[in-house]
């Protein structure tokens, strides 16, 4: 079996045995993960691992790719249908962001790092990806220039409510992050209405704390 037809049986396992058990029942969120080659964006000592269950190193940096399943969850959260435009925070090599591109009008992928942008810029580029704009600066601060956005998805976690994110929300806008406060990380969903933020827990689920996301040191003695 040729590796493109063998990676094309894992994604379709994948999907069928860890994305549709989880109630991931988008079908156009579901045919981006059938198509989407997963082992483009990993680290090339981990491609053999790329459709495992499991979080993974991204390719062109430090950043971790969020586990299948964790990503069809907080994505399909996110409730797009076509016509939204999207920030992708922390995208590292851009799976995320070549996902949502396919669900979305417009895509913003933000990173902190140079390599991580030039690395996803290149992996979108190849899979012939024209929705996604791939910019480079602190994750905290998101893109103000293209602001305002219906989704924001944070590939990682966060320690405190994202602020400067939120303020970037259209009105109703939604905003997926992995909140771990306090206690055991979960998935959650901020909205914005008026001048308030709602926030609804979704699914537990484990993801490095992101740089410029974590809580600032109390005083000690």
């Amino acid at each position: 079996m040729s590796s493109s037809l063998h990676f094309a049986a894992q994604r379709e396992m994948m999907v069928d045995c860890q994305i549709r058990t989880v109630d991931v029942t988008d079908p156009a969120l579901l045919s981006a993960m059938y198509d989407v080659p997963r082992e483009r964006f990993v680290a090339p000592e981990y491609v053999a691992l790329a459709y495992a269950d499991r979080s993974l190193p991204s390719a062109g940096g430090k950043r971790q790719l969020l586990a299948p399943m964790v990503i069809a969850r907080m994505i399909q959260a996110a409730r797009l249908r076509g016509n939204e435009r999207v920030l992708d925070v922390a995208v590292g090599s851009g799976y995320s962001a070549a996902l949502m591109s396919r669900l979305a009008a417009s895509v913003v992928a933000v990173e902190s790092d140079l390599g991580l942008t030039e690395a996803a810029r290149a992996a979108l580029g190849e899979l012939g990806v024209a929705n996604v704009l791939c910019v480079t600066g602190p994750l905290e601060k998101g893109c103000p220039a293209d602001a305002p956005y219906d989704v924001i998805l944070v590939n990682g976690a966060v320690e405190e409510a994202p602020t400067g994110l939120l303020g970037q929300l259209v009105e109703r806008g939604r905003l997926i992050a992995i909140d771990a406060s306090a206690g055991a990380p979960k998935a959650v969903l901020f909205e914005r209405i008026g001048n308030e933020t709602t926030r609804r827990f979704l699914f537990d689920a484990a993801a490095p704390v992101l740089d410029g996301f974590r809580k600032a040191p109390g005083f000690v003695f």
